[in-house]
């Protein structure tokens, strides 16, 4: 989950996730030799001596100043198209499950297993246990096993929404009457946090996410349990 102060994204906790954090290293050092390289050029025009600005025609600097950014949004643009590549590609998911947003809470359909769906409440913060997290805590957490392939659908009742898991680097539209898919692999065990990232109406920002990933043993205890 975020921390105050927080000035990067959140800890890695899927393959895709990782893949964006590599992505967003590579472009910042980028951006940053290019802001060091302009703050050079702008402090040698202030400070040269040179008068003679007669010159019409400079073919060399012509030639620099267009083959540099080619070359710079060539090494942006292929990681990117990689990695846009690996978040849309699914490969024999182990398990669907269907998000529906409403105003203003989930609900969650596990495909596979006949009877487990559930809504999935905030806790008021009059009722949280000590310890939970305020706005971000609710009664019936989205479980799922570690370490494989979860094939998310997700849609919407009423208006826009948008299911986001930053930790996970999951971010989908959820659309009335539209399905949106997208997948990700959780590699450890943990519970990650996550809220609407669409502005949805009044309650907006209390319909929070809870991803709560189990060994795979602990997962089909608990869907056994719930079925």
């Amino acid at each position: 989950m975020a921390h105050p102060l927080q000035l990067g994204f959140q800890d890695a906790m899927s393959p895709i996730m990782e893949e964006l954090l590599h992505f967003h290293d590579h472009t910042l050092m980028i951006v940053f030799m290019i802001s060091a390289m302009v703050l050079y050029i702008i402090m040698l025009m202030m400070t040269t001596k040179l008068t003679y600005t007669n010159t019409m025609n400079a073919q060399e600097v012509e030639m620099i100043w267009t083959i540099l950014p080619a070359i710079v949004l060539i090494t942006i643009a292929l990681p990117s198209l990689r990695v846009l590549y690996l978040m849309d590609e699914i490969n024999n998911p182990h398990l669907t499950i269907k998000a529906i947003g409403h105003q203003w809470y989930w609900t969650y359909e596990y495909t596979d297993y006949d009877n487990l769906e559930f809504d999935s409440y905030m806790i008021p913060t009059q009722d949280l246990p000590n310890g939970y997290f305020r706005l971000l805590e609710v009664d019936h957490r989205m479980m799922m096993p570690m370490e494989s392939p979860i094939r998310m659908l997700i849609s919407a009742e009423d208006v826009l929404h948008s299911w986001a898991v930053p930790s996970l680097g999951v971010k989908t539209d959820a659309v009335p009457g539209r399905l949106n898919q997208t997948t990700f692999i959780v590699t450890r065990p943990g519970v990650f946090y996550g809220q609407c990232s669409e502005i949805c109406g009044a309650n907006h920002s209390f319909m929070p996410i809870v991803v709560e990933s189990l060994p795979l043993q602990h997962f089909e205890n608990w869907s056994t349990m719930s079925s």
